[in-house]
């Protein structure tokens, strides 16, 4: 691209400056935080889960998705951003990337940094910060009471030649059930879990149930390509890759909708329920939803009468593909400099 030096023009040069920081920081030492980045990564190989953040993955397919529509990425490079102060930048990963922050150029932030606007309700009177990227509406209604208008939706993009068709490909599995229940564990097993696995298999239904952070991508693959439909149980999600992927495989889904973010840590913002979703990005095209265990049974009618005419991939294709992520992000990061 030349030196750092350059003067950039978006439009000539295709080019988005993107700082991204993940979940350590730096403690005995400068740049210690890559030694117990790389150890991170060992331990969860070792114990067969992730093997990296979800705000690096986030960051991974936002990198992605602008460079399948052929712009140049350049991360965390200061330099070139200092040397273009009045060109756009992306901030994104962990919050303490915003400590000290000492660029003047107008800023996208997010995906990623908080979980609350209560975290930084002042964060956007910093006049750098141009708009605050989270995943989904409900996400959007809660971060809007601080961050008002500029606060806006970008959800990462999904490629759907790493997740091809499987509707066409035998099937032994029914149901793949995929268990994020994550608080309040053994009663949502007694109440919720437990009935519902009884009531799929006195009906004679092929059920395999995997638990969340206990897979890796190629096994999650290969039951994807085995299985006709998801079982989604989890308390809320902001984007939700799982079934996601799943929905870009063409496996419809069939998902626990409670209503509410359930997350234990909401009380330490927020008096009143907040309204939330475990499917944030979802049709009667992709599948049917149930409250709890009470009527569970409708809507499994309902699914399995019309599993044949879901459509789940061409859902992702025209809502979730990379294509539309990146062209999502572009919106914000063009309209930083306005």
């Amino acid at each position: 691209m030349g030196s750092s030096a350059q003067r950039l023009d978006l439009d000539r040069d295709r080019t988005v400056l993107l700082f991204f920081e993940d979940v350590e920081q730096d403690t005995l030492v400068k740049r210690d935080r890559y030694l117990r980045r790389g150890l991170r990564r060992i331990y969860h190989a070792l114990k067969g889960g992730q093997r990296v953040s979800g705000f690096e993955v986030m960051f991974t397919l936002l990198a992605r998705a602008l460079e399948r529509l052929g712009y140049q990425v350049r991360v965390n490079d200061r330099r070139l951003a200092r040397d273009n102060p009045a060109y756009p930048v992306g901030i994104t990963g962990y919050p303490h990337i915003l400590k000290e922050w000492t660029l003047p150029n107008p800023a996208v932030l997010g995906p990623g940094l908080l979980d609350h606007p209560r975290l930084a309700p002042a964060l956007m009177d910093d006049p750098r910060f141009r708009s605050y990227l989270v995943p989904c509406d409900w996400m959007r209604a809660l971060f809007q009471k601080a961050y008002g208008a500029r606060c806006g939706i970008w959800y990462a993009g999904l490629d759907l030649e790493q997740w091809p068709d499987y509707r066409a490909d035998p099937k032994e599995i029914d149901f793949l059930v995929y268990d994020k229940i994550r608080w309040n564990r053994e009663q949502r097993e007694a109440s919720l879990l437990d009935p519902i696995l009884a009531r799929l298999r006195d009906r004679g239904l092929r059920v395999e149930v995997l638990r969340y952070g206990r897979y890796g991508h190629d096994d999650y693959r290969a039951l994807l390509r085995r299985s006709r439909a998801m079982l989604f149980l989890c308390e809320s999600e902001t984007q939700g890759m799982a079934y996601q992927e799943a929905m870009a495989c063409n496996v419809p889904i069939l998902a626990w909708v409670n209503g509410y973010w359930l997350d234990p840590q909401r009380l330490r913002f927020e008096e009143e329920p907040v309204p939330a979703t475990s499917v944030p990005y979802f049709s009667d095209r992709c599948g049917e939803t149930f409250s709890g265990a009470e009527d569970f049974d409708p809507a499994l009618e309902r699914f399995l009468t019309r599993h044949s005419s879901y459509e789940p991939r061409r859902f992702v294709s025209d809502n979730l593909s990379l294509e539309v992520s990146g062209r999502r992000y572009l919106e914000y990061y063009r309209s930083a400099t306005r």
